[in-house]
């Protein structure tokens, strides 16, 4: 058991690193500040378990209890503030890594709910909240409409993913395969609609069909 925590601990500081990256990034294309980019690393790295936690009574927050979630989202500010133009240029590897981060922030947001004893519609929204709002703010403080409601499957990947979550916690599967299973289930999802390009249909698209 002890095992398990420690492996799940750690994929919670891996996605905190890569949202911390995608932050960071977003703050060098803004033409920020050293302490700004720092800001958008921390504000994504920790932004959306930070708003669960508040939302669920867990408080203090994690990332207030335990200093490693904040001092690596400022670790990793500091490097992409100096290194952030080379790192930019391998944006595809960084998409990959964010769907890796988004499946395990989605099981991460679904298993605390689950603790919690939130509903059924709580736990999946835990999971959503998590894997999401830390980009919401960022893109709010980037004067930007959320990613969340324009990209190509992204929270529509951790809606499923938090319905497989409901679906296998009631089976027999292991904390760690059920942890595993629905990341994985997120990432699969996430890359498929980046490599076909897969949106939702857009408010925009369905005027001008009626429109012809």
């Amino acid at each position: 058991m002890t095992n398990t925590i420690d492996l799940i601990y750690g994929f919670d500081i891996f996605g905190t690193i890569i949202f911390a990256l995608t932050g960071a990034l977003k703050g060098v294309e803004k033409d920020l500040d050293f302490l700004g980019v720092i800001v958008f690393a921390t504000t994504v790295g920790c932004g959306g378990g930070m708003i669960r936690d508040a939302l669920i009574g867990a408080t203090p927050a994690a990332a207030l209890t335990n200093y490693i979630y904040l001092v690596v989202c400022v670790i990793v500010g500091i490097v992409v503030f100096f290194i952030g133009s080379f790192i930019h240029s391998e944006r595809k590897i960084i998409k990959y890594a964010d769907a890796l981060g988004l499946g395990v922030f989605t099981a991460l947001g679904c298993a605390k709910g689950a603790i919690y004893e939130c509903s059924v519609v709580g736990q999946v929204l835990c999971g959503v909240i998590t894997a999401t709002g830390g980009g919401v703010i960022r893109d709010l403080m980037s004067k930007n409409i959320p990613t969340i409601l324009t990209n190509d499957f992204y929270a529509t990947a951790t809606l499923l993913g938090g319905l497989l979550f409901l679906y296998l916690e009631r089976t027999e599967l292991s904390v760690l395969l059920l942890f595993i299973s629905c990341s994985f289930f997120v990432f699969i999802i996430r890359i498929i609609a980046i490599q076909f390009s897969i949106e939702l249909p857009k408010s925009g698209d369905v005027w001008k069909k009626r429109k012809k």
